[in-house]
């Protein structure tokens, strides 16, 4: 039987049109707002229980602060000192791994305890940043050493401590970063090696391990679940572009683009169930996806339509696959926060 010949013509058309809306609508999305006085907000990370950090500015006075989101409110938590700071990462206590200006114009990792930020260190140079922290409160990032090079760190009990590089040359080291850390204490990544090119790395259990590419000669790693699967963005052949990648016990997964392989794409975060969360090219801007199932997906795509948002980059997941980020709504840069219906 041919059920399309069997239904009138307007009622397929609606029926097509349901069916499309409702698609199109997997995640609701809320509005983080901004603070008091300012005008945008950007999202960076997520624990467990649905807190968000992240910043909120003020383009016209050229200054953020750090921020939790929790049950539709939003809290400052400040800076140390300067005029801007952001949260990276939140664990499930709550507490919150960024960097800040201080009073000089320095920019410093923090560690929060309820509103209190409290700066961690550097590896000797004065100056350092945090990318990523886990439920233990290990933190993660990139400290400048006493000779001037960037170095990737993991601060855990109070003691900061350099993980060394994959042989970085003075010189070129701007981008030896730590970026995110799972419940075992596995790092993951960017370093230069010997020879000047950038690759991601995995750090285990006191050594760092270079990771492979798509074909080309660089990568970066971003986030690491507590099963060890990593993402990050790496160079495909002949370093004609860059693409999202999933990396399964050393097996690297080109995850591709919103818009063909000669564009690019970024893998940002994974949670347990290996779902990542990032951005891609999108003609003449960005678009934030996720990937599950073996594909990526558009998130402008599975919002309801007409909401007056668009979603550009994706930042953070948890389990319950609830995601963060940054985009536009109304014309106004604004974190975002996405649920499952």
């Amino acid at each position: 039987m041919n059920l399309r010949a069997s239904i009138p013509q307007f009622l397929f058309g609606l029926l097509l049109t349901a069916a499309s809306l409702s698609a199109a609508q997997t995640y609701t999305v809320t509005d983080l707002g901004t603070l008091s006085g300012d005008d945008n907000s950007v999202a960076r990370g997520i624990n467990a229980s649905g807190e968000v950090t992240g910043s909120a500015g003020s383009d016209r006075n050229n200054t953020s602060d750090i921020f939790v989101y929790n049950a539709g409110t939003l809290t400052s938590l400040g800076t140390l000192g300067g005029t801007s700071g952001i949260g990276n990462g939140i664990n499930a206590s709550g507490q919150v791994a960024g960097y800040s200006t201080n009073a000089s114009g320095t920019y410093r990792a923090f560690l929060s305890t309820g509103t209190t930020l409290t700066d961690i260190g550097d590896l000797g140079g004065g100056s350092a940043v945090a990318y990523g922290i886990n439920d233990a409160g290990q933190v993660v990032g990139s400290a400048v050493t006493a000779d001037g090079s960037n170095h990737p760190f993991l601060y855990s009990n109070g003691v900061m401590t350099d993980l060394g590089t994959l042989g970085s040359p003075n010189g070129v080291d701007w981008w030896n970063s730590a970026q995110g850390v799972n419940k075992t204490g596995e790092v993951v990544g960017t370093s230069y090696d010997a020879t000047g090119n950038f690759r991601a790395f995995v750090w285990r259990s006191g050594k760092m391990a270079k990771m492979g590419t798509l074909g080309g000669s660089w990568s970066e790693g971003y986030g690491i679940n507590n099963k060890g699967q990593i993402t990050g963005i790496a160079y495909t052949k002949n370093n004609l572009d860059a693409h999202a990648y999933l990396n399964t016990n050393g097996k690297m997964t080109d995850l591709g683009t919103l818009t063909g392989p000669l564009f690019t794409s970024w893998g940002l975060s994974i949670n347990d169930s290996g779902v990542v969360v990032g951005y891609s090219d999108y003609q003449d801007t960005y678009h934030a996806f996720v990937y599950s199932g073996g594909k990526m997906k558009d998130l402008n795509k599975l919002i309801a339509a007409g909401s007056g948002w668009v979603l550009e980059q994706a930042f953070g997941i948890n389990n319950a696959g609830q995601i963060v980020g940054t985009g536009t709504h109304n014309g106004q840069e604004h974190g975002f926060l996405l649920t499952l219906k």
